[in-house]
């Protein structure tokens, strides 16, 4: 494991600014509004070649002994003393334009306890004049002080290379399975490549109560508020199977609400980064609400995950809420059914509500995410989690499945000759090749006579038939058509060839006196060419 640099301080002295700087990208959501970062963030990056972990936290604004603030201010504070146990190196953030206040002392009073090395990090020292406002901050009794501007990279660097000199070198672990002896080299590949999967969905349908109890752990807040999770929140994660050890990264993301309802530009910024994390994912978790069923807004987020072209599973949270009620109600029908005779019934009767039928429900109002698999999940008691992991762990095999062309070309051969596209002007589908070009979504490319015949119909035609054989399940597949290019005509050969003689028309007749002659059709060129001249001066001779 990496060494940890943790990033602490109170509210708005410009921690998730120095946090961006310092990862060289807008991660965390920077505003200036007061406790805008709640849970921890964290990132895996490198310094000059030396790995490490950097965590931005939210600010610290309770003092010593105050139980008062929300539940998620309380649940703020939690996480940055999560953060400051499990940091190697803290970076003591304070704001050098406001010189030092009772939160600051706080926060001090906090690290002091905590018995961790420490760099006084004065923040918004955008000038000369302002370094020398950092003596202020020597009573909180740090021995190591940097002056920093965030906004304008002034010291960042500095800071960096001392921090780098202090943190102690932790070598990564490779984690192979001792079964494995031959391949070590795919097998570390193939283990130490973590999986992103991405928990998305409408606000308060529980994804960081799935993250928490996947993980075991209060790792992001969980509050019945909505809107919550502002930032995307990257949870590392193993579990080992069958000797195997797996690692995931859980990004918890916020919740995403109709544009109109969306009140400022931190929501704004939230959904933003929610989108981003949708493309990066290997795997994204759509979130439903069991007691709410498909609203159009989880349609519109459905639409995001097929418009990104990755692999999904549908997660039916909250199914706890709804198990009673279902129970009720299929004892209720069971009692009708009893009165009608059998003779009777109509086929519609016979129906109940089950998993399966809620579940082929659910895929029917998706229908755009048809090949989604549905795991019915509560977060609550930890309700089929276990089968939750399964299906990821089987969509990320599926996606990285590669099909051998000869049994590809076989698939696609069968299917065209099953059913042939035609266009407008008649004309047939010819196939000619098809070749594997990614995993990750499935994508292969095919070579055929004509695009323009091949529509959307029929691509959908052919994603069916390569499910049947060879699963794709959660995995959109797409295909590449091209044209296979025209032949090339061959250079025009030199005159008196074969091939020029077999182009001349030539007529035979007989005359009046019964003599075979030639007439030749076309420029008398052609005739020289045909003809030999000595054949040319006998026939001369002869009249």
């Amino acid at each position: 494991m990496s060494a940890v640099i943790t990033i602490v301080g109170k509210p708005n002295v410009g921690k998730s600014a120095l946090f961006n700087r310092i990862a060289g990208r807008r991660i965390a959501i920077v505003h200036d509004l007061p406790g805008v970062t709640r849970d921890r963030v964290s990132a895996q990056m490198e310094w000059r070649g030396i790995p490490y972990t950097l965590i931005d936290t939210g600010g610290i604004s309770l003092l010593k002994g105050e139980k008062g603030g929300d539940i998620i201010t309380q649940s703020t504070v939690m996480q940055a003393d999560l953060a400051i146990a499990e940091a190697d190196l803290v970076f003591f953030v304070v704001d050098v334009q406001l010189g030092v206040t009772a939160l600051d002392e706080e926060v001090a009073q906090r690290l002091r306890q905590a018995e961790k090395k420490v760099f006084l990090v004065c923040n918004k020292a955008d000038t000369r004049e302002m370094e020398l406002h950092s003596q202020d901050f020597a009573g909180l009794g740090f021995e190591r002080v940097f002056s920093v501007s965030a906004i304008h990279d002034r010291g960042v660097d500095h800071l960096m290379k001392s921090a780098m000199n202090e943190m102690p070198r932790k070598p990564v672990e490779k984690r192979i399975p001792e079964q494995m002896e031959e391949g070590v080299e795919e097998a570390i590949e193939r283990i130490d490549a973590p999986l992103k999967i991405a928990f998305v969905g409408r606000p308060n349908v529980g994804k960081s109560s799935i993250v928490n109890k996947l993980t075991q752990s209060n790792r992001v807040i969980v509050s019945p508020i909505p809107g919550t999770t502002r930032d995307s929140v990257d949870v590392p994660f193993s579990v080992e199977t069958d000797g195997v050890r797996q690692d995931y990264i859980l990004v918890d993301t916020a919740g995403v609400r109709k544009e109109r309802r969306v009140q400022d530009s931190v929501e704004f910024y939230s959904i933003k980064r929610t989108e981003d994390s949708i493309e990066r994912s290997d795997i994204t978790v759509l979130m439903l609400d069991a007691s709410q069923g498909i609203l159009e807004q989880d349609k519109k987020i459905a639409d995001k995950i097929v418009t990104a072209g990755k692999a999904c599973i549908l997660v039916v949270n909250k199914w706890d809420l709804m198990a009673e009620g279902v129970r009720l109600m299929q004892e209720k029908e069971a009692e009708r059914l009893s009165r009608i005779p059998p003779s009777k019934r109509k086929a519609e009767d016979e129906k109940r509500l089950t998993l399966n039928e809620f579940g082929a429900w659910v895929q029917e109002k998706l229908f755009f995410l048809s090949y989604a698999p549905v795991i019915f999940t509560s977060a609550e008691d930890g309700f089929n989690l276990d089968r939750l992991l399964e299906a990821i762990r089987y969509v990320a095999a599926q996606l990285k499945q590669e099909i051998p062309t000869a049994l590809l070309n076989r698939t696609i051969a069968a299917a065209v000759e099953e059913k042939h596209p035609i266009s407008d002007s008649g004309a047939f589908l010819k196939f000619y090749y098809a070749t594997q070009i990614k995993q990750s979504p499935p994508t292969f490319l095919l070579f055929v006579n004509r695009k323009d015949i091949i529509r959307e119909a029929y691509l959908k035609f052919l994603c069916g038939k390569m499910r049947q054989a060879f699963g794709y399940e959660g995995c959109p597949i797409f295909f590449i058509t091209r044209a296979r290019p025209k032949t090339i005509e061959p250079k025009r050969k030199p005159r008196g060839s074969a091939s020029s003689r077999s182009r001349a028309r030539v007529k035979k007749y007989v005359s009046r006196s019964g003599e075979k002659k030639e007439q030749i059709e076309g420029k008398a060129r052609l005739f020289k060419k045909i003809v030999p001249r000595d054949a040319a001066r006998r026939g001369k001779k002869s009249r």
